[in-house]
């Protein structure tokens, strides 16, 4: 399994548009600094792949990743079609930008496509221009198409919703079920899930979770197994969001798990034997500066910071 790591910032960029903070501004000055939307693209067979989320970045991105390229017959693409963790709109508005094609295949869960079809009006807007395919996204490993040796399945994290879709009736939406493990998951989580991608070739495991609200133990031990582990890196303390003025909520109040601190997720990723990486970088996260302290205290726990344009083979 080739993985490429197509961006690793939260919503807005590094530099976000509007913004002047530190990380943007550092950004402007060094062009080193920037990260585009948080995705990955996964190759799936030969000449064929899959989008780990579309976002607004998406053109850039595929012009920025050689083997996403289209040819040798001018409209022939190796883009298969775009897995999706949630329905947020920076992982999801970049489908608009694949209305090109003759069809997109999307793989998400039954929140993840309510949401987008009832709350954005997806396929009103798209289907004049391109058929959407849509594939059910569940805890079961299923092969991303019938000649893949990948699999892929969807680990439940959070039941946070995106803005838009608050007051939407949707699948899932029951109150969690008796049957239900204590500390796991519930149906209702799956609006937002890590996905679990395995090689059948050679039985290794990348866990992607770009956005993470709470560590249940389906998660622990999907982490425990796996050989790579990508994970929620949006803030580095809890108060960032506080701290740095723009926001009126913790991380977690937010839907992110810190990465510093009694309940952060660095000594969790320190305590596993795989390789473990951190994306989704907020404008405020002071990771954004090489040589900000904070990349000393992760190099100590052997935790690392996932670049844009960052090749895992696996």
């Amino acid at each position: 399994m080739r993985v490429r790591v197509l961006g690793t910032a939260a919503g807005g960029g590094v530099p976000q548009w509007n913004c002047a903070c530190p990380g943007c501004s550092g950004a402007r000055a060094h062009p080193g600094w920037r990260r585009r939307h948080a995705s990955l693209a996964v190759q799936s067979a030969e000449g064929r792949w899959y989008l780990v989320n579309a976002t607004p970045d998406l053109g850039e991105q595929v012009e920025d990743c050689p083997e996403l390229h289209p040819g040798p017959e001018p409209r022939r693409t190796p883009l298969a079609g775009v897995i999706l963790t949630d329905a947020e709109l920076d992982h999801s508005l970049g489908i608009a930008r694949l209305r090109e094609a003759d069809g997109i295949e999307i793989v998400a869960t039954a929140p993840v496509r309510h949401a987008l079809l009832t709350g954005l009006h997806l396929g009103e807007v798209l289907t004049p221009y391109a058929r959407l395919d849509w594939r059910p996204l569940g805890p079961e490993d299923r092969p991303l198409a019938e000649d893949s040796r990948l699999v892929v399945g969807a680990v439940p994290v959070s039941a946070k919703r995106p803005r838009y879709a608050a007051g939407l009736d949707a699948p899932g939406d029951d109150a969690p079920g008796d049957d239900a493990p204590d500390g796991d998951a519930s149906d209702d989580d799956s609006w937002v899930v890590a996905l679990r991608l395995t090689d059948r070739t050679t039985g290794r495991t990348l866990l992607y979770a770009p956005a993470l609200a709470a560590w249940p133990d389906a998660f622990q031990r999907a982490a425990e197994s796996a050989d790579h582990v990508i994970v929620d890196g949006t803030f580095w303390s809890d108060d960032e969001p506080l701290t740095s003025g723009f926001g009126s909520r913790t991380a977690t109040a937010m839907g992110h798990l810190p990465i510093d601190g009694p309940d952060g997720t660095a000594r969790r990723l320190a305590a596993l034997q795989a390789r473990t990486l951190y994306t989704h970088l907020n404008n405020t996260n002071p990771l954004n500066d090489p040589a900000a302290p904070q990349h000393t205290v992760l190099r100590e726990l052997g935790v690392e910071v996932a670049a844009d344009g960052m090749v895992i083979d696996l």
